[in-house]
């Protein structure tokens, strides 16, 4: 960016002043106490973010049969909402009470409450006492997380049997609330076999939206796999939101979870962050979830009384921690790179816009920069957005794979018809840069030339007016 002119930085907005926004991030694993959410609401929003994912811990809240303690879950709600963020629940997991089997397993994951008549009643009495006690605070509601793995449906995945269960709960969701919006999927594999097993339950018919999750260090999947998914929500419910509900990655290679010891740092968390979210921006998604708020345990697959069985340290947060002797995450809770990222996209993209074709072509020229010319953009990815206000934005990066490779280079576009002071804008750092005079051709007439701008291994954003 060395040749560019540096004129600002990306503006920060707290959730408070954002109306809506796509933007979301995790705030897990509070069912498990993992960290302390009392510091963590303010950076989170201060991120600017709108959505936050919240898991409802039912072994937490009813201890014994019948009697339901929310005020832990109160205070994350009210906690949130009092910051202008939207909470979304994750209604899970199991209970003691009801099944010997999670009464072994720490915080009850994976072990749904289907077995017996006792449990889906227990169940049901829960879920509508819940969404009764947050009606008005609390709209979407997610049944089960990643029902489609062994570690979150222990007894073996069900396509089938969870497309039951999504019918069964979303009855108690409705009961406590008739207004919610019942979300079901939260898939993590991705199988079609699967998904269409659920859908054949006829589950599809009380479901709002589907939720996807995608640990792929290749953002590239998704523009093949995400068309799929849609394709076969809407053969069975046209009406069906798709929501991007998880997505991370670490930021060290010591980690536990998913992509765990891969060649993970700092800059290519922020990276895949800025990739991934980009992407599913590009893709259309009602909104994209980043996980997570903090590093904290994974705590998928403990043994109640067995502490070494769950201390298995996931580095996902764009807040960092370290961790005490039970495994709680601890210390300042300081932001990482992918935090600024994180910030920077949900700033960018506060309240509306839609993803848009737009006047503007890759034109490959002789590149000093390169003693080459110009990539051609037939190895780049790219898109377009647009906002009420008239502005523009076009996005282009080169998809490398991302733990062995980085990249730079040059592009050069023909734009017309685009209005408005050019900015370049870096996503990853928050950075808002102007183009110098020798690198634009403008005819007066609507065209410009840009020569020999920026391309990396991550989203640049070129606004016109005031899209930022």
């Amino acid at each position: 960016m060395d040749r560019l002119k540096k004129v600002g930085e990306v503006r920060r907005f707290s959730s408070s002043q954002v109306k809506a926004s796509r933007i979301g991030i995790g705030f897990e694993k509070l069912d498990r106490g993992v960290f302390d959410p009392e510091k963590a609401y303010d950076p989170v929003a201060e991120l600017g973010v709108k959505w936050v994912r919240i898991q409802s811990g039912w072994a937490r809240t009813e201890k014994a049969k019948g009697v339901y303690d929310f005020a832990w879950l109160d205070s994350i709600v009210d906690n949130l909402c009092r910051r202008g963020l939207q909470p979304w629940i994750c209604l899970c997991y199991g209970n003691g009470l009801y099944d010997a089997d999670a009464a072994r397993v720490f915080g009850a994951v994976g072990c749904p409450p289907i077995k017996n008549e006792e449990q889906k009643k227990a169940w049901h009495s829960y879920v509508a006492a819940l969404t009764a006690r947050y009606r008005g605070k609390v709209r979407w509601y997610e049944v089960w997380n990643e029902p489609d793995g062994r570690w979150c449906w222990k007894h073996g995945p069900s396509g089938t049997e969870y497309g039951e269960f999504v019918k069964a709960t979303a009855a108690a969701v409705r009961k406590g609330d008739p207004s919610a919006k019942v979300i079901g999927g939260s898939q993590c594999i991705r199988d079609l076999k699967w998904l269409n097993e659920v859908f054949s339950t006829g589950a599809a018919s009380v479901m709002d939206a589907y939720t996807y999750h995608s640990y792929d260090p290749d953002e590239t999947e998704g523009f093949k796999i995400i068309p799929a998914l849609r394709a076969l929500c809407h053969a069975y419910n046209p009406k069906l939101q798709i929501i991007q509900g998880e997505t991370g990655a670490q930021s060290r290679n010591d980690g536990c979870g998913a992509m765990a010891k891969a060649a993970w740092t700092p800059l290519r968390q922020a990276k895949f962050l800025v990739r991934h979210t980009i992407s599913d921006l590009l893709e259309g998604v009602m909104f994209s979830s980043y996980f997570s708020s903090m590093d904290m345990m994974e705590a998928l697959n403990g043994t109640v009384g067995n502490k070494a069985s769950y201390m298995d340290f996931g580095y996902f947060g764009v807040l960092s921690a370290e961790f005490d002797e039970n495994g709680v995450a601890t210390g300042g809770y300081a932001p990482k790179l992918s935090y600024r990222s994180l910030q920077s996209i949900a700033s960018v993209f506060r309240e509306e816009f839609t993803v848009s074709e737009l006047p503007i072509r890759f034109w490959s020229e002789e590149s000093k920069r390169i003693l080459r010319r110009d990539e051609s953009g037939r190895e780049l990815l790219c898109g377009g957005f647009r906002k009420p206000n008239g502005s523009a934005a076009f996005t282009w990066w080169k998809p490398v794979e991302l733990l062995t490779t980085s990249f730079e280079s040059t592009v050069s576009l023909q734009t017309a018809a685009l209005p408005g002071e050019i900015r370049l804008i870096d996503l990853l750092e928050g950075v808002l840069y102007a183009l110098p005079e020798e690198m634009i051709e403008d005819d007066g007439k609507g065209f410009r030339r840009l020569a020999n701008i920026p391309v990396r291994d991550y989203p640049l954003l070129l606004a016109f007016g005031e899209f930022a």
